[in-house]
């Protein structure tokens, strides 16, 4: 199933979705030094944080945010990984980092960062362009910054 995104009104999100943005924005104003200070600051556990401080931004604060990670399960075959590039670079995402794990059992798993500033499509029709390769076994969004 492709990754789906929405805009909900603050006043209809479970407090600890609201929490873990209080948090991020603790950790980004330099209020609190660490997850844990930020986390109890708020009264959120650290493991709630770490569950949705990925998944979590305010509208304004995505817009601007133009560095997407993106983690791949690859095929470990011949021209995979290329097709992948080529397919980010025809989106005009630019590949910032590239790390691949030692393929096991036939797969590796590729972490991408890229500007998406000059993307001519979104995050999730990158996905799905991404998931209909050959080779590729799954393409998600591990983090925007």
């Amino acid at each position: 199933m492709a990754e789906r995104y929405f805009v909900v009104r603050e006043d209809l999100l479970p407090e600890g979705i609201l929490k873990t943005e209080q948090a991020k924005e603790l950790l980004r104003r330099g209020e609190a030094a660490t997850v844990h200070e930020a986390a109890e600051r708020v009264g959120l556990s650290r493991s709630a944080y770490y569950k949705y401080k990925d998944g979590v931004y305010l509208l304004e604060q995505a817009s601007r945010e133009s560095i997407a990670t993106l983690s791949m399960d690859l095929e470990h075959r011949s021209g995979v990984l290329s097709k992948v590039l080529g397919t980010l670079a025809s989106s005009e995402g630019n590949v910032l980092t590239i790390s691949q794990s030692i393929p096991l059992q036939g797969m590796a798993n590729v972490v991408v960062s890229i500007d998406t500033a000059g993307m001519g499509e979104s995050l999730t029709e990158l996905l799905e362009r991404l998931r209909s390769l050959n080779g590729v076994k799954r393409a998600s969004v591990i983090g925007r910054s």
